[in-house]
């Protein structure tokens, strides 16, 4: 009882009242006596047939000329009005380079009118040179299972890289050092364009600051995957869709930047005639050398010795990090409703390090009697480096119903890396070292994956879907594990701690999902995903063994109005563990701390519930709040044990802590969710983000179950203001708050960028002005670890402050050619036709 009436669980409470005190207020404000239809469709360009993204649509009453409604397509060229009262209406459609379209005649009784495609044509025959076609989204979009952060506006992330655009996304949280997280959870899905990248396998934080904010068009927070997508990922999907151009001509776009901690550059470029289109592009960027401070003051007992040990560990780490890829694609309209897609991408990425620490280590008996005091300093270097070469193919077929749809997409990826660690260490006073290792290890990553879906509607309010997916990867690593000989001073091949590792992993997948509506009132998306398993490593005496994995996901929805939503779902992830985790390759860089993998790790499962409600305003306002609950099973979480004597190969290490990854228990967080962004008056905006969550794990590691209970809050805030003459200034802070783990606690931390775009050559350039923390050189964090027999403090000092400026060309030469239409632009559109 105590823990019901605890501040977390008041305010769980306080909001689920909240919630539903705004949804009964706006269901409240619809009409009890009059039944509101609506109506809907779908706009095409009559010669690619491919959807219009926001095309605007004003709706009519019969003899006046004044609009009652206004909405605008969605991705998929998809449109629903407000809910209206019986009459006679017609609508108009409009949209940049097309020719206006009217359509007459709807008459409303008691049903909803679904018009189909609604065939548009581009305008009369002109030229337009060096124009620049603007079209502005809101910048957060709520959608059913995700929410969509577009990046064309966001003023901060200029001439930065993905991670410091993810770090916008509500619900999203980027660390200091790259690390994401979706409403809380690690255990993430990342996609480009919709399909998976063998780039992500190697170092999701290096591929993401390979990928400039320059080349991103938006990303998408999937937090209720439906049955279509892959089962994995406990927290999710990120999907970061890049920049393309759909319009007629030769358009593209150069982007520089410089600063005092990153600089890069991007090249655009799009070529666009009748129904075939063509991009392709170049980037690069290099973090630049940046040094970290840190310490560790650590205490360990050894019962078996009866010994006391406190090691100090005092010095810095100097690290950078570079990337680039380049690539083509095309899209190419066979007929009006056929389409190929294609293309094929290079990146390459890595970072490099080096640093000096400092070591005292005291060791003494349990009445306190001194044994020894040993001052050693230790020299380390590490480097990575990986390339992938990526190519997909998509075919798409639409057929004679509306939504009806065939999809074959194969996509394939093959990539190498190199990780290469050098650590000596030295007694003071010594120039000879007493102990030195080091590691080369190669490896190469090849990922195929071949998917075919398909919709059909079986009724105009009921949609089936269904498909099937084979994905297999082929991972080889090498270890080349030297030791330094004190006596030759040479180095020399340690077969014992060498080895190379084969990784197979095959997936098969199915499943089906329905989409309907219940009584015009309750919309429902619900399907079953099923997935074996099955993976093989050559590692000795290690077997895992294949299994089935079922995910159901529904979710449910009601449309309070056209602007207002509610919703609940509930989806079945999994986490499998991924070849980086269970690789046993222990890295010595750190000799009292060394980390490994665990070859029996299990997957994670994970059942997440979202209670939430949408509402949008005018001029691109939105709110949205939810209650969460996630329950991991067989959960996966950062491990330390701690030996008093360990043994690798010959070799024997005193003192020593070894980080890996196991299936502790399980994990239940309970969160609410407030994210909005609101135009607070005509030139100033505001977007926020609130997650509450609290975190209850339980560790059954050790036979008994420890439990851990932390609240954690972490909060966002962006302020934008419009002055004159096109310039913008811009505001953005985060913080997360530190939170208590199964063994210790993790640090918070704060950051805080200004901003300002100036525009000009008629909007076709702009120059920006970007700093971090212009105030703070460094980002202390102070994290702690405590086992049994040993416990650590760590300070980080991270360096955080930069300054930054950028350039943006805009060039392009669009053609706008007119086409013959079948039929009239007044003429009223038949609901069947397609």
């Amino acid at each position: 009882m105590q823990r019901l009436n605890s501040p977390f669980f008041k305010s769980v409470r306080i909001g689920i009242v909240f919630l539903f005190f705004g949804w009964s207020v706006a269901k409240a404000q619809q009409s009890a006596d009059t039944r509101k239809v609506k109506i809907s469709g779908r706009i095409v360009d009559s010669v690619t047939a491919k959807a219009l993204e926001y095309a605007v649509i004003n709706v009519y009453q019969k003899g006046n000329k004044k609009a009652i409604s206004s909405t605008a397509t969605d991705n998929k060229g998809n449109f629903s009005t407000d809910k209206l009262t019986a009459g006679e209406y017609y609508i108009t459609i409009t949209f940049v380079g097309y020719q206006t379209k009217t359509v007459n005649g709807l008459q409303l009784r008691n049903a909803d009118i679904v018009l189909g495609n609604i065939i548009i044509s581009s305008a009369a025959t002109q030229t337009l040179q060096e124009v620049t076609v603007f079209s502005k989204a809101p910048v957060i979009e709520n959608k059913i299972d995700k929410i969509v952060y577009n990046v064309a506006n966001d003023v901060t992330s200029q001439g930065g890289v993905a991670l410091d655009v993810l770090k916008k996304v509500p619900q999203v949280t980027v660390d200091i050092d790259g690390n994401i997280e979706l409403q809380g959870n690690s255990s993430i899905r990342f996609l480009i364009n919709g399909k998976p990248s063998s780039a992500f396998g190697n170092s999701i934080a290096d591929a993401l600051a390979a990928i400039p904010a320059s080349q991103i068009k938006s990303i998408e927070a999937i937090t209720s995957p439906g049955a279509k997508y892959d089962a994995e990922g406990t927290g999710g999907i990120i999907n970061i869709i890049l920049k393309d151009n759909k319009v007629k001509g030769i358009n593209g776009t150069v982007n520089l930047s410089a600063g005092s901690r990153l600089e890069n550059g991007s090249v655009n470029l799009n070529i666009r005639n009748n129904n075939f289109g063509i991009n392709a592009f170049f980037s690069g960027n290099e973090q630049l050398n940046s040094r970290t401070l840190s310490s560790q003051d650590r205490y360990s007992i050894d019962t078996a010795g009866k010994t006391n040990t406190h090691l100090t560990q005092n010095g810095y780490s100097d690290f950078t990090r570079h990337g680039y890829q380049t690539g083509m694609g095309f899209d190419w309209s066979l007929t009006k409703k056929e389409s190929i897609t294609g293309s094929f991408t290079y990146l390459n990425f890595g970072n490099s390090g080096s640093g000096i620490t400092n070591q005292e280590q005291l060791t003494s008996y349990f009445n306190n009697s001194l044994i020894s005091d040993i001052l050693t300093y230790r020299n380390a270097t590490n480097s990575f480096t990986a390339g992938s070469v990526e190519w997909n193919l998509d075919y798409k077929k639409n057929f004679s119903k509306e939504k009806q749809q065939l999809e074959i997409l194969t996509s394939s990826s093959y990539g190498t890396n190199v990780a290469d660690y050098l650590q000596v260490q030295n007694y003071v006073g010594q120039s000879d070292p007493f102990t030195g290792s080091g590691s080369h290890n190669p490896g190469t990553d090849r990922q195929t994956n071949i998917s075919v879906d398909y919709a059909h509607p079986l009724s105009e309010h009921f949609l089936l879907e269904t498909g099937a997916k084979f994905i297999v990867q082929d991972i080889y690593s090498e270890a080349k594990v030297n030791t330094l000989n004190t006596a030759t001073k040479q180095y020399a091949i340690d077969t014992t701690q060498s080895y190379h590792l084969n990784y197979d992993r095959k997936i098969y997948a199915g499943y089906v999902s329905a989409s309907f509506s219940l009584f015009h009132y309750l919309n429902v998306k619900s399907g079953l995903r099923v997935e074996h398993t099955d993976t093989k490593i050559d590692y000795p005496n290690t077997t895992i063994p294949s299994y089935n994995s079922y995910a159901p996901s529904v979710i449910l929805s009601h449309d309070i109005n056209d602007k207002q939503t509610i919703k609940l779902a509930y989806t079945h992830r999994i986490e499998r563990p991924d070849y980086r985790e269970i690789n046993p390759f222990k890295n010595l860089s750190d000799p009292y701390n060394i980390t490994t993998g665990n070859p029996g790790l299990q997957p994670e499962i994970g059942n997440n519930i979202e209670l939430g409600y949408s509402k949008s305003f005018e001029k691109g306002s939105n709110i949205y709040m939810a209650l969460i609950t996630r329950i991991n099973t067989q959960d996966i979480k950062p491990y330390t044990n701690f030996y008093p004597t360990y043994k690798i190969g010959d070799s024997i290490y005193q003192n020593v802590s070894v980080a890996t990854r196991e299936n502790i228990g399980y994990e239940l967080v309970n969160g609410i969710i407030v994210s909005s962004s609101i135009q607070l008056q005509e030139k100033l905006s505001m977007r926020w983000n609130i997650f509450v969550f609290n975190r209850h794990i339980v560790n059954n590691l050790n036979g008994a179950d420890t439990v851990v209970n932390g609240l954690n809050e972490r909060i966002n805030l962006n302020l934008s203001y419009q002055l004159p003459r096109n310039l913008v200034i811009e505001a953005f802070a985060n913080y997360n708050s530190a939170f208590n783990n199964i063994q210790g606690r993790q640090p918070q931390f704060f950051y805080y960028t200004f901003a300002l775009r100036k525009q000009f050559w008629s909007k076709k350039a702009s120059f920006g002005f970007t700093t971090t923390n212009p105030f703070n050189e460094y980002v202390k964090q102070t994290g702690t670890v405590t086992t049994g027999f040993y416990s650590a403090t760590t300070i980080r000092e991270v360096p955080l402050r930069s300054f930054g400026i950028s350039l943006l060309y805009k060039f392009g030469k669009l053609q706008f050619k007119k086409e013959k239409e079948k039929e009239e632009n007044n003429n009223p559109v038949n609901p069947s036709e397609n």
